[in-house]
C-alpha cells in the first residue's frame, strides 16, 4: 500500500512541475534563451528528489570546453541522473524521437538523434555534435549503443568518439566559437552505478529494478521504480583526455571503455570515496 501511495504522489508531484515547465522550455527554445539549458537541469534535479534518487558524485566534471562526456548506460533513469549533475544534452538513437512522452522530453532537452543502422548519417551527426560542443554545450554519448543490465559494461563503439575530435579540429574557428582557447575537444569518461535500494546494497537480483534493458516495457518499469524506496546512484568522473594523445579513435575508445569499466566496478563494490550527495 505504501508503494502505491508513493507512486501516485510522485506522479502528481511531477505533473505539477511539467504543467508550467514544458511550455516554458518550448518557449525558451523558440526564442533561443539561455534558460533552455537551465530548465531541464532543474527538472531532473526535481525528478531525482521526487523519486528518491540519492546522487553521490565522485570526481569533478571537467571545466574545459568543448567537452564530450562518454558514459556507460543502464536505464532511462540515467538521463535524469546525469542531467541533475549539470546542464547538458545527449546523443540518442533516432527511435527515441518517436517514443511517446520520452521523445518529446528528449527533443526539448535538445537531444542529438543518430540513426545507428545507417553509417551514411554518421558524418551529419558528428558535425551536429561538433557544432554544439564548440558552442560550449557538454554532450553525453553512450557508446555501448544500448543499455545493459548493470552487471557488465558492454563494448564501446568508436564511430562517434574520435570523429567528433576530427571535425572540431578541421572546422574553421570563428572568433565567436572559440571556447577557453581550446580547439580540440576534451573527452571525459564517466561511470554510472546504482548501488543501493532502500538503503540496502543492491544485488544482481535487484538490478532490474533500476536497469532498463532488452525487451522491458517502459511503463511497468517506471511504475515499479516509483513504488520503490530510495535509490542510491554513484556517478564517477574520470580524468578528461584529448584525442590527440592517442594513436587513433579505436585506441582512444578502448581507453575510455577501460576507465568506465574500472570506475563502475569500484563503485559497485563500494571501493570509491564519496564526495557529496547532491540530490535527495
Amino acid at each position: 500500500m505504501m508503494g502505491l501511495v508513493r507512486a501516485v504522489f510522485s506522479l502528481v508531484a511531477l505533473a505539477l512541475f511539467l504543467l508550467p515547465g514544458l511550455p516554458a522550455q518550448w518557449l525558451s527554445l523558440k526564442l533561443g534563451l539561455p534558460l533552455a539549458r537551465q530548465i531541464p537541469f532543474l527538472f531532473h534535479r526535481y525528478v531525482c528528489a521526487v523519486i528518491g534518487v540519492r546522487l553521490h558524485i565522485h570526481g569533478i566534471p571537467a571545466a574545459e570546453r568543448p567537452l564530450l562526456i562518454v558514459s556507460n548506460h543502464l536505464s532511462w533513469l540515467d538521463i535524469s541522473v546525469m542531467s541533475a549533475v549539470m546542464p547538458l544534452s545527449f546523443v540518442a538513437k533516432s527511435d527515441v524521437a518517436g517514443w511517446p512522452v520520452i521523445g518529446t522530453f528528449a527533443r526539448l532537452q535538445r537531444t542529438i538523434f543518430v540513426e545507428r543502422t545507417r553509417r551514411s548519417t554518421t558524418g551529419r551527426t558528428t558535425r551536429q555534435m561538433a557544432e554544439r560542443l564548440v558552442k560550449g554545450d557538454p554532450i553525453v554519448l553512450f557508446p555501448e549503443g544500448t543499455s545493459s543490465d548493470g552487471n557488465y559494461t558492454l563494448p564501446f563503439k568508436s564511430a562517434l568518439v574520435g570523429a567528433v575530435e576530427k571535425v572540431i579540429m578541421d572546422r574553421p574557428q570563428q572568433s565567436s566559437e572559440r571556447i577557453s582557447g581550446h580547439q580540440d575537444a576534451m573527452i571525459q569518461p564517466v561511470s554510472i552505478a546504482y548501488t543501493r535500494l532502500d538503503g540496502l546494497p543492491m544485488t544482481r537480483r535487484d538490478r532490474p529494478m533500476t536497469a532498463w534493458y532488452g525487451d522491458m516495457d517502459l511503463g511497468p518499469h517506471l511504475w515499479a521504480l516509483l513504488k520503490t524506496g530510495a535509490v542510491d546512484v554513484v556517478v564517477t568522473f574520470g580524468a578528461p583526455v584529448s584525442a590527440r594523445a592517442f594513436a587513433n579513435r579505436k585506441v582512444l575508445t578502448r581507453h575510455l571503455e577501460d576507465r568506465v569499466r574500472q570506475m563502475t566496478v569500484q563503485a559497485t563494490l563500494g571501493r570509491s570515496d564519496a564526495v557529496r550527495v547532491d540530490a535527495e
